[in-house]
């Protein structure tokens, strides 16, 4: 059996998203028993996304508001609850930024939380 070691940018692009601050989702999601559901289905979708632009999140995630060239808002549960993070698209990872419900979402600014 033989194995193929890769330059480390061919490998990047081969590996899933890593997503940061998975215990963040845990904690909003035991605070929030409606969003549970719904924020692992999209942490699912991420972990498997092959975004290589703004443009392919958009694709997959519609209802997404791009803010800058690092940070995208989803929309949880038909926009009941909002997901900020940071997207670095070259080194494949998503940060999350901030969870929370619409009302909490207003009080902050998602370019900068």
């Amino acid at each position: 059996m033989s194995i193929t070691l890769l330059p480390f940018r061919e490998h990047a692009t081969l590996c899933a998203v890593r997503v940061f601050n998975r215990s963040t989702i845990r904690a909003f999601a035991n605070a929030h028993k409606d969003a549970e559901q719904p924020l692992f289905a999209w942490y699912r979708e991420v972990k498997k996304a092959d975004w290589k632009s703004p443009d392919d999140i958009k694709v997959q995630h519609p209802s997404a508001s791009i803010i800058n060239k690092e940070r995208v808002v989803f929309n949880i549960k038909g926009n009941k609850h909002r997901v900020i993070v940071v997207v670095k698209l070259t080194f494949h990872y998503v940060y999350i930024r901030f969870i929370g419900t619409h009302a909490e979402y207003d009080k902050v600014d998602a370019a900068t939380v």
